[in-house]
């Protein structure tokens, strides 16, 4: 009877992990997705630079006592190690000030619908830098994908509305090639190192070159903290906490319970929540040219997924 019993046992705890890290990934997706409103809603109070820094020093706050905890300082780090660093950090750099300052062009719902050409872009990357997958297999779906950017941008659809939708979109367009390039730079990486001990350390080296930035854009440093209303600090907070230190740590686990292929795929929820929140939080309009958009974008996504997966199996 007992051995008759035990074999359902870790079915059924796997079933409750997996269960979790779908729930961990379903919940980062949607929190991410509303990190691109809160982003664009921060700049109303904040510069650029300022978002970044504040939301950069907040998250170290909390990520390098967790390492310390988990990890007991026992990592030892080479000259060469903090070089990889410093490099992974320019890309999370360019990922986070690009987004920002693209947001200040284009409304976030856009902004969410190019983010989520994310893993086309990562897929195209890796394809000529690296050739992980032929590109022959992607540049369809990558295709289709930059269709459905160029079809909310180009038509200048209601969620595009900004100063200059074409510099916002490229702006943040780049900041997904920055973060193409740490994804595919940290893969070897995180083969030494924990996920956590790669998000800190490149988080914080990111912020190095910032601190001059911040003499050539500013905002609340001259209005005074005095003018920030409170619902703006708590927006910042929810970038810091969730959007930046907890929310890649949920990510991560989500992974590592139901492995990275399927993981990626919940990638797609995060135009749509962007899409969603805007409309809600900051009253930007959804026309059928950000829903047609939105289905082209996931449409090239799950054609990159597919021809990548047909690959990994043979």
């Amino acid at each position: 009877m007992n051995r008759a019993a035990s074999p359902s046992q870790p079915a059924a705890s796997a079933t409750s992990s997996e269960f979790a890290a779908y729930g961990a990934l379903v919940t980062t997706a949607i929190v991410w997705g509303g990190s691109v409103v809160a982003q664009k809603y921060s700049l109303g109070s904040f510069s650029a630079v300022e978002v970044s820094v504040i939301r950069g020093l907040g998250a170290l706050a909390i990520l390098i006592p967790l390492w310390w905890w988990q990890e007991g300082g026992n990592v030892t780090f080479s000259a060469r190690d903090f070089a990889i660093f410093f490099a992974l950090g320019l890309a999370v750099l360019g990922n986070h000030l690009l987004t920002l300052f693209g947001l200040r062009y284009i409304g976030a719902g856009a902004a969410g619908v190019i983010i989520g050409a994310s893993p086309a872009i990562q897929a195209f990357l890796s394809s000529v830098l690296i050739r992980d997958v032929p590109f022959r297999l992607v540049w369809g779906g990558c295709a289709v994908s930059f269709a459905g950017v160029f079809l909310v941008v180009g038509l200048k659809g209601e969620g595009s509305s900004g100063e200059s939708p074409w510099l916002g979109a490229t702006l943040v367009l780049l900041a997904q090639v920055s973060w193409a390039l740490y994804s595919i730079g940290g893969r070897r990486t995180m083969e030494r190192f924990s996920p956590l001990t790669v998000n800190w350390t490149t988080l914080g080296l990111s912020l190095l070159p910032q601190i001059p930035l911040l003499w050539t854009d500013q905002k609340v440093a001259i209005t005074g903290v005095a003018s920030v209303p409170v619902a703006d600090w708590l927006v910042i907070s929810y970038l810091i906490v969730f959007a930046t230190a907890l929310g890649q740590q949920a990510w991560l686990y989500g992974v590592q319970g139901i492995g990275p292929a399927r993981a990626g795929v919940f990638v797609n929820l995060i135009p749509v929540s962007a899409l969603v929140l805007s409309a809600l939080l900051l009253a930007e309009q959804i026309g059928l040219t950000e829903v047609a958009g939105i289905v082209l974008v996931l449409l090239g996504v799950w054609l990159v997924n597919r021809q990548s997966a047909r690959v990994s199996a043979s």
